[in-house]
């Protein structure tokens, strides 16, 4: 019969010696221990700062926020982001009354430039180092931003990050609207909505590059000297919520050729009034149902109501046309990707011949994004607003101190000794005038 070699199942841990001759027991590792040694061999991934929505609503729930930064997934580029664009569709977004918005929290922004970092397994069109511009749909405004490549392109070569965010969406919507779907060609008239905005600008600076071409722009009053002032490219500045198709009538009699819209409601029907034979009107934004901070169900409704409904025979009986153009369903739901890239192209190549030049309003911080966002639901700025994630945010200003339960603390009460003094002042006080109060009246007397 042979001995077993066999090691028990639970082998007894080794004793060790110590110093007083006693032996100890090491302690067993527990996979709870060991997961706790790998956390921390394990370096916590980076972060970076992004512009998240928090929730449909106002501007508190717009946040700036630690996130972690992106890798690229095949077909993917990670751009280092040095500008992004703020367009009105932002604060549609915010609002919540976009079509299909993602759940919160999400990054926001559909528009941004920078320089690409890491390049996804796939993609041979662009390397780590190239100065790129991206359209992706949402997760624009951060410091990093991961990217399917056809929705990046190439900067041409002297274009900044600020004027390619400038150019790139409000051009090529601009570019689309009269090139690929007016038809403008020399001696046309047309009429732009918000020309004082990014997409109106562009508007009259690509319209002008056409021969004998009219335009008329719709604008606030507080607009029109400025952009008088600085290149104006519109012949016609009309005032945004006067009776301007009168004051087209004056000039052209038979109405214009083209009137791209991007307010809606009954701004619908007062264009589809001014075209005349032959005539086109496109909608390309529906900025009107933003009224107030919030999503206005009554706002949308009414924009809806107010648009008559016409028929394709009308259309037929008046020779008109009416259109539409959203870009980012032709970029993400239709899968025009390419024709859009073209666009991209013959707008970079304008600019690089000297006939297209951006327009920007202002530039901020990303943790003064509401800032930005309020300047453009006021209908303020003239151009561009963009966000440059290298800049120091603005100095909040000073507040009052508060106190333990967050009320303004009062001011310090007396102390006893003071208190003291004032009375004795007083008192010394009420001889003084009681005597004077005397003699006035001994006066009185005598002169009785």
């Amino acid at each position: 019969m042979t001995e077993s070699t066999d090691t028990p199942a639970a082998a007894a841990a080794e004793k060790t010696p110590t110093e007083n001759g006693t032996t100890e027991t090491p302690p067993e590792e527990t996979p709870e221990k060991a997961t706790e040694e790998k956390e921390k061999e394990t370096p916590p991934p980076k972060e970076m700062r992004a512009v998240v929505l928090t929730g449909f609503g106002g501007l508190k729930t717009v946040k700036i926020l630690k996130k972690p930064e992106p890798t690229p997934a095949e077909g993917e580029v990670v751009i280092r982001v040095k500008a992004c664009g703020l367009n009105f569709q932002d604060l549609i977004v915010r609002q919540g009354a976009i079509d299909s918005p993602p759940k919160t929290p999400f990054i926001l922004g559909f528009e941004c430039a920078g320089e690409v970092e890491q390049v996804g397994e796939g993609v041979t069109n662009f390397k780590v180092g190239d100065q790129v511009v991206a359209l992706p749909e949402y997760r624009a405004w951060a410091e990093l931003v991961a990217v399917p490549a056809q929705y990046v392109y190439a900067l041409p070569s002297g274009m900044s990050a600020l004027d390619a965010v400038a150019i790139t969406t409000n051009y090529v919507v601009a570019y689309l609207l009269l090139f690929e779907m007016a038809n403008l060609t020399p001696g046309k008239s047309l009429l732009v909505h918000s020309a004082g905005g990014g997409v109106g600008q562009a508007v009259a600076q690509l319209a002008k590059t056409v021969d004998d071409v009219t335009v008329f722009g719709v604008c606030s009053k507080s607009k029109h000297e400025a952009l008088k002032a600085n290149n104006n490219n519109i012949d016609h500045l009309l005032e945004r919520g006067s009776d301007y198709t009168s004051e087209v009538r004056k000039i052209c009699p038979d109405g214009v050729d083209i009137v791209l819209d991007c307010l809606c409601g009954e701004e619908c029907n007062r264009g589809y009034s001014l075209l005349k034979s032959m005539g086109r009107y496109i909608l390309y934004g529906s900025s009107n149902i933003v009224t107030g901070e919030t999503k206005s169900f009554f706002s949308a409704a009414r924009a809806w109501w107010q648009v008559d409904k016409v028929s394709p025979i009308k259309l037929f009986d008046e020779n008109k046309s009416l259109a539409g153009l959203n870009l980012r369903h032709l970029l993400f739901q239709h899968g025009r990707a390419d024709y859009v890239r073209r666009a991209v192209d013959r707008v970079f190549t304008l600019w690089g011949e000297g006939k297209v030049k951006p327009l920007v309003d202002s530039t901020w911080a990303l943790e003064d994004v509401g800032e930005a966002m309020q300047k453009m639901h006021d209908r303020k700025n003239i151009g561009k607003l963009v966000l440059d994630p290298s800049l120091e945010p603005k100095p909040k200003p000073a507040t009052p101190a508060k106190g333990k339960s967050g009320k303004e603390k009062k001011p310090a009460k007396e102390s006893s000794e003071d208190k003291k003094e004032k009375e004795t002042k007083e008192e010394e006080k009420k001889p003084a005038e009681n005597g004077e109060k005397n003699e006035s009246k001994d006066k009185e007397k005598e002169s009785s």
